[in-house]
């Protein structure tokens, strides 16, 4: 066990108990734990509960000889004890959310802005205003002001679009119609691309203790191995996922041939009586709302599988909320977590292998076909797709009917 591990268990069992502990039983508690733990012990418990080492110590001694000096019924001598710091220095708490928090966050007079927020730093900080205080008071403080170690979180989407809610309910009330209608609804996606090879993957699995799979130490592309792009489809309805992989590049081309043959191998047979195929994706990436060659290849799908296909884009920034992210690639990440994606073979199988207890079922096949990147559309080639694009944001909300038919 690492000095990490053991800090983080000896936290995780002090958290439970802290509220119970008076400051005898506190003391003693820290003393059996740092003796437990061997050489160390007592920095390891004391950056682990914020109890001072000194304290630790004392907890020790009183164990080898317990302490006679407390008067029946006391915790300890009468007057004994350090003063709070809160007494013996009263400017300290307010000296230390100036540091913190100044009144406007990244002003430029911030101490803090361009340094780390350690233990040790913000010491060294108050220090250099004469106040007297080691890291071990400083955690303490923090705590009691309710800071915490934390990451930074993904939360901010950019400019958000005035019809941002607006655009969600139409996709939503979209999808309602599609699935009353009985007619297919598939959200589509390109998943992360994946470096084929013997490389660290996220995440943890059960092996025999200290015999953990060994991969490489760095993860620099492997040339002769490249690269998997993972390009998923969805079946809102059925709750059943289809996976192209390809090896080459992530276009339109590629996107719409994903869906291709999702037709082929799944939908056809689940919705063989469909006349329109309704489509939620992002607006970036290989199936973009602004792709000239996006709309050329549902063109040609289209005419193929003699249906109109209804596109719903999400508003820019907000590709998290497709339903394909979350039912589908988190599952599939979780699926393959621990394991290197050594082989083509082994990322297709694994995808394939993707279950839940909901239901969900992927089947998954690898696309060695070459996309070229760069394909020009020319004006010609875009005014010949039957695109009908609706009253509210046509440029998210369109459809492309196959050629022949009547445009509604």
């Amino acid at each position: 066990m690492t000095v990490l591990e053991k800090e983080q268990y000896i936290a995780l069992k002090y958290t439970g108990m802290e509220d119970v502990l008076d400051e005898r039983s506190r003391r003693r508690w820290g003393a059996v734990e740092s003796r437990a733990l061997g050489r160390g012990g007592p920095s390891i418990v004391s950056r682990a509960t914020g109890i001072g080492r000194t304290t630790i110590y004392a907890g020790i001694a009183e164990i080898r000889a317990p302490n006679t000096h407390a008067a029946a019924g006391r915790i300890r001598m009468a007057g004994g004890g350090r003063k709070p710091i809160q007494k013996t220095q009263p400017a300290i708490e307010s000296a230390l959310s100036a540091i913190l928090e100044p009144t406007e966050r990244g002003h430029p007079e911030s101490v803090l802005r361009w340094t780390t927020r350690s233990l040790s730093h913000l010491a060294a900080l108050l220090q250099e205003q004469t106040f007297r205080i080691s890291t071990v008071t400083i955690r303490k403080l923090l705590k009691q002001q309710h800071y915490s170690l934390q990451s930074n979180r993904k939360r901010n989407e950019g400019v958000r679009h005035e019809d941002r809610d607006a655009q969600f309910v139409y996709i939503n009330e979209s999808v309602k119609e599609q699935q009353k209608n009985g007619q297919p609804c598939i959200s589509i996606d390109t998943k992360k691309k994946e470096n084929v090879g013997n490389y660290k993957n996220n995440g943890q699995e059960w092996h025999k203790r200290g015999e953990p799979i060994e991969v490489n130490m760095h993860d620099f592309p492997n040339k002769a191995l490249g690269k998997a792009i993972p390009y998923g489809v969805y079946d809102i309805v059925e709750n059943k996922g289809w996976v192209n992989v390809g090896v080459t590049a992530d276009t339109a081309q590629f996107a719409v041939e994903s869906i291709r043959r999702w037709w082929k191998y799944m939908g056809h047979e689940r919705y063989q009586h469909a006349t329109e195929l309704l489509i939620t994706a992002d607006s970036g990436g290989s199936n973009s709302a602004r792709s000239r060659l996006w709309k050329v290849e549902l063109q040609k799908l289209a005419n193929e599988l003699q249906m109109k296909i209804r596109i719903r884009h999400f508003p820019p920034g907000t590709s998290k909320w497709n339903k394909i992210e979350h039912r589908l690639f988190s599952m599939i990440t979780k699926n393959w977590r621990g394991r290197p994606l050594d082989s083509l073979a082994t990322i297709v199988n694994l995808i394939g292998n993707t279950k839940t207890k909901t239901g969900l079922t992927v089947r998954a096949m690898l696309d060695q076909n070459t996309y070229e990147k760069g394909i020009k559309v020319s004006d010609a080639e875009l005014a010949a797709v039957h695109i009908t694009r609706d009253a509210f944001h046509g440029e998210w909300n369109y459809s492309i009917s196959s050629q022949g038919s009547v445009v509604q």
